[in-house]
């Protein structure tokens, strides 16, 4: 049941963007809104690892390598503030879906495997689910680049110094960075921020 709380908090980081392609609010209102939840995140993140927030909400929604480290949520709005303040809205709005649809699905459909690396056919769906959302987007070189940025930021949760770089700071970052070079290497502009 926690498994399936911790996909329902992550597809909920929808909300931003989906109110964007809505029409509710505008790109700027997306970027200061994440800039706004980042750092809520992070204060709560700094008193639950310095004094200790003893919330029956983190026992049941932070893994255990989140226990001394920054929990998932945070690193996905920090990912999602520097997306969404880097690159433009077809980049990061993409970037940020992958992330909120596409690792969830990946987590459900893997979650019986060991985490250090996924099976190939739940990477080949992560892939076919990011694809999916880049699309409408750019066209097809910067979206194969993004989908495959953000399947293998997915499909591989890199350790460094005993911290588990986790895949909700690396999914957004990624996938921005790939589209961004598809579309300047199909002359399609960025690799330079917007």
């Amino acid at each position: 049941m926690g498994e399936l709380k911790r996909r329902a908090v992550h597809v909920s980081g929808t909300a931003l963007p989906a109110a964007y392609l809505l029409g509710i609010i505008t790109y700027e209102w997306v970027r200061w809104l994440f800039l706004f939840g980042a750092l809520v995140a992070l204060c709560l993140e700094a008193v639950r690892l310095s004094v200790g927030l003893d919330w029956r909400l983190y026992e049941e929604l932070t893994r255990e390598y989140e226990q001394t480290n920054l929990a998932g949520y945070a690193l996905y709005m920090v990912a999602a503030t520097v997306v969404a303040f880097a690159f433009d809205a077809r980049i990061a709005i993409p970037a940020i879906l992958m992330l909120t649809i596409a690792d969830p699905l990946s987590g459900l459909l893997g979650s019986s495997e060991p985490r250090s690396m996924k099976e190939l056919s739940v990477l080949a769906v992560t892939f076919a689910v990011c694809f999916v959302l880049a699309i409408p987007f750019v066209p097809l070189v910067p979206a194969l680049l993004g989908a495959l940025a953000a399947t293998l930021a997915d499909g591989v949760k890199p350790v460094f110094r005993g911290y588990v770089i986790d895949d909700n700071l690396t999914i957004p970052v990624a996938a921005a960075l790939a589209i961004s070079l598809g579309l300047w290497l199909t002359g399609g502009a960025p690799l330079a921020p917007g």
